[in-house]
């Protein structure tokens, strides 16, 4: 039997997979990994039960200078509309807003920047992923821009003092975070490098090896089970039967 096909779109080289991967794999997804910036990618969800899009460094407002960006947006916008489930991770998630009819903007509070916390809203309480995640879960931030404004009829389902709009739900089933899951200590390091005037505007000790080490074990323990029930969705969304057994364990990622 077939697993859950779940088309990945890695928008930059910066912010690959990760972790992620591993626990797609593990709650046995089949992964397609596309990166739209050198690659042709569907222009619908046809043929997948899921799909993923992750950050990059570029702002979801270049489409000028990265014209597949408009392309992303059209995919999302049919996903949603198709009631495809979807993942998407801070410049993914402003991509999703802006196809469903919300806005994005530069970040008027500057930066976000590092290991950080976000709050729970009302309208987790019934959703099928966020239910049973932690009141004030740990995440990592790096954005420059903020999403503004929600699609009409979007659930917010995550706030930060700076900036509101953290996490939502569009439709039944497509989500998207502000914030980073994916990651790893070196992940969030080579993002310190390749951008110092944002590393400066992040705590120091947030940033030394022992406290990355820890917020990212901890990362694991909230979101991996979270990627599992997304999974499911998926699953569940596609007809699969849940007396169906489970598929061959597919190959780890190179």
């Amino acid at each position: 039997m077939a697993g859950v096909r779940v088309l990945v779109l890695e928008l930059s080289e910066l912010d690959p997979l990760g972790p992620l991967g591993e626990w797609l794999l593990a709650a046995d997804a089949e992964l397609a990994v596309l990166r739209p910036a050198r690659e042709s990618f569907p222009d619908s969800p046809d043929g997948y039960h899921a799909l993923v899009c992750l950050g990059g460094e570029m702002s979801s407002l270049d489409v000028a200078t990265h014209p597949w960006l408009a392309d992303v947006r059209a995919l999302l916008a049919r996903a949603v509309a198709a009631r495809v489930p979807v993942l998407a991770i801070c410049l993914g998630a402003q991509l999703l807003a802006q196809a469903t009819g919300g806005q994005v903007r530069r970040g008027v509070n500057g930066p976000e920047i590092g290991p950080s916390l976000v709050a729970k809203r009302d309208a987790t309480a019934y959703d099928p992923l966020w239910a049973d995640v932690p009141f004030t879960p740990d995440v990592i931030q790096f954005h420059e821009d903020e999403i503004h404004r929600l699609p009409p009829g979007a659930e917010l389902l995550a706030a930060s003092p700076r900036y509101q709009n953290q996490a939502f739900r569009v439709g039944t089933c497509a989500y998207g975070v502000q914030f980073h899951i994916e990651t790893t200590p070196d992940t969030v390091l080579n993002w310190m490098e390749s951008a110092p005037a944002l590393a400066a505007s992040a705590r120091p000790e947030l940033l030394e090896p022992q406290r990355l080490a820890q917020v990212h074990a901890d990362l694991a323990e909230t979101w991996r089970p979270v990627i599992e029930r997304f999974v499911q969705l998926a699953r569940s969304h596609a007809g699969f039967s849940p007396d169906d057994p489970p598929p061959p364990r597919p190959l780890p990622l190179a």
